[in-house]
């Protein structure tokens, strides 16, 4: 690369970050973005709820966006990890994981959070296919059917509660003794809702599509979809090593313009929003691609 001085470094090539790299390609900015290559929903076969694009696989989205940002000639991709960062005088500094470095005046981090799934043998491999987060996203497609919550407590509650509008064959699955409250047990039981307390040793499946849950005690529970909200980390510790902060849930703290505490820098995407949806993303780094390019303005003008 014969450049290594860019307006905007953008961290994280996916949905979130071609947005905010198309938002600046279009101001005439000089932008890099660099991207591993593995968003989180790449074992997702179809992503649902965004206009024009229902249906579509997230690589085909994902394929498209790139094609049309790279239309733009002022917006380069570089393929690696970004592996530190520094502030510096005149803005940022980041070397990637092959020792490459490049500087910026304002940064964008968009490189998404990663989950931390349960110790379940099965779980992993169905995971955003049949195991899945977001009824929005996915519930349409299992409306009706044989559906479990792997949840407990609060979760496990407010969740059956909402799994209830697409389907009443449903049942939660507590994964151990039930931290319910009373009221909310026998609410769920004046649903017919059942609350399974057994262990779960394992999902059996074929190529990701859930077949039924096997007990550690022995006997099994036949589902077809299971939804499960799971702990997550920050795909990128450089935000936090630049001095941005966490929010109690583990998003990165962003005011209403995609900015940080840390003057220059933005955040966009899952990494700041429970919302986490291909709109949401698409929406949040348009914001942090536009108001990037605006803090430029204030400061050439």
């Amino acid at each position: 690369m014969a450049n290594n001085n860019f307006d905007v470094i953008i961290v994280g090539g996916s949905y979130s970050g071609l947005s905010a790299a198309m938002a600046l390609g279009r101001s005439l900015r000089e932008v890099l973005v660099i991207d591993g290559g593995k968003p989180c929903n790449r074992q997702t076969p179809h992503s649902h709820n965004f206009l024009t694009q229902d249906g579509e696989t997230p690589k085909a989205i994902s394929d498209k966006a790139r094609q049309q940002v790279e239309k733009y000639k002022t917006v380069v991709f570089y393929d690696g990890l970004a592996v530190q960062g520094f502030k510096t005088i005149d803005g940022f500094e980041i070397t990637t994981e092959s020792n490459d470095t490049f500087t910026s005046k304002k940064l964008i981090f968009a490189s998404g959070i990663k989950d931390r799934l349960p110790n379940i043998k099965g779980l992993s491999e169905c995971w955003g296919i049949s195991v899945i987060h977001c009824p929005y996203c996915h519930g349409y497609e299992v409306k009706h059917e044989k559906t479990g919550i792997l949840g407990n407590g609060e979760y496990g509650f407010e969740f059956s509660k909402m799994i209830s509008n697409w389907t009443k064959d449903l049942t939660l699955f507590t994964n151990g003794k039930s931290t319910l409250t009373k009221d909310q047990a026998e609410s769920l039981q004046a649903h017919n809702i059942p609350i399974v307390e057994t262990e779960i040793d394992s999902l059996v499946h074929t190529n990701g599509q859930l077949k039924h849950v096997v007990f550690k005690e022995g006997g099994t529970s036949a589902v077809k979809a299971m939804y499960a909200k799971v702990p997550f980390t920050q795909n990128s510790d450089i935000p936090i090593s630049l001095g941005c902060e966490l929010t109690e849930h583990g998003y990165i703290t962003v005011d209403s313009f995609q900015r940080t505490k840390v003057p220059g820098l933005f955040v966009c995407g899952d990494s700041t929003s429970f919302m986490r949806s291909v709109s949401n993303a698409v929406t949040s780094g348009s914001f942090a691609g536009s108001m990037a390019n605006k803090e430029l303005i204030e400061e050439e003008f």
